[in-house]
């Protein structure tokens, strides 16, 4: 049973969460403030993250950030403002996918079951995988999920390392953004790409030697994203 941590300031959203996710037999536990949200990801061991950015006493940028530097965890960030500020803020700091309010607790829910889905397809396919995959100045290990870039190991969230794997498993074929979303995120969505473009910015720098030159990852305008990486 998957444990789902819920950490919001407003009782009504923490308790509709949990409700909701309790019927796909997830196991619940909420928070309210950002310092009891901390305490709870380390007694409970979740998952994944639902993280409330307005709370007091810790908000969900600093809960996202302490946790990140210890754990890739999945975390959805839920936003009171629509502005992309506050969604490529959440993405940058390791956040794997955003939610603005108001929002449909049966969207939360599919977009918490594509993340845990997408989780258990990796622990159960692992002892299947390939061992690794090496390409000029980049190695990927995806059984443990590891990654060396010009010599250094290179620590990627969740999303980062699936978006990789995607490309280097497919290297040549052009993905546009929204297929991305698709194949990544397990969201068939069309409009707001702001997650994926992020992603893409931040997988670049930690590769790249010159990420604003990128070698690897090339932008294919108007319609997306290819990996030129050559293999080795």
């Amino acid at each position: 049973m998957f444990t789902v941590l819920v950490a919001d300031d407003e009782v009504n959203i923490t308790d509709v969460c949990t409700r909701y996710l309790e019927r796909e037999c997830y196991r619940v536990v909420t928070a309210h403030d950002g310092e009891a949200a901390l305490r709870l990801w380390r007694t409970e061991q979740p998952d994944l993250i639902i993280l409330d950015v307005m709370m007091p006493k810790r908000d969900g940028w600093q809960v996202c950030e302490e946790i990140r530097n210890e754990q890739d965890i999945p975390i959805i960030m839920l936003t009171a403002r629509g502005e992309e500020i506050d969604r490529v803020m959440g993405l940058t700091m390791g956040a794997d996918d955003y939610v603005t309010k108001p929002f449909s607790t049966r969207e939360l829910v599919l977009r918490v079951k594509a993340i845990l889905r997408r989780v258990q397809k990796r622990h159960t396919a692992g002892s299947a995988s390939v061992d690794r995959l090496s390409f000029d100045g980049l190695t990927i290990y995806p059984t443990t999920r590891g990654v060396i870039a010009h010599g250094r190991e290179i620590e990627l969230t969740v999303k980062e390392f699936d978006l990789l794997l995607l490309f280097a498993n497919h290297p040549g074929q052009v993905f546009s953004r929204n297929q991305l979303l698709s194949k990544v995120w397990d969201i068939d969505y069309f409009g707001d790409t702001t997650t994926v473009t992020v992603h893409i910015r931040r997988l670049r720098e930690k590769i790249e030697q010159t990420p604003s030159d990128s070698q690897l990852i090339k932008t294919v305008w108007g319609i997306g994203y290819k990996f030129e990486g050559r293999e080795s």
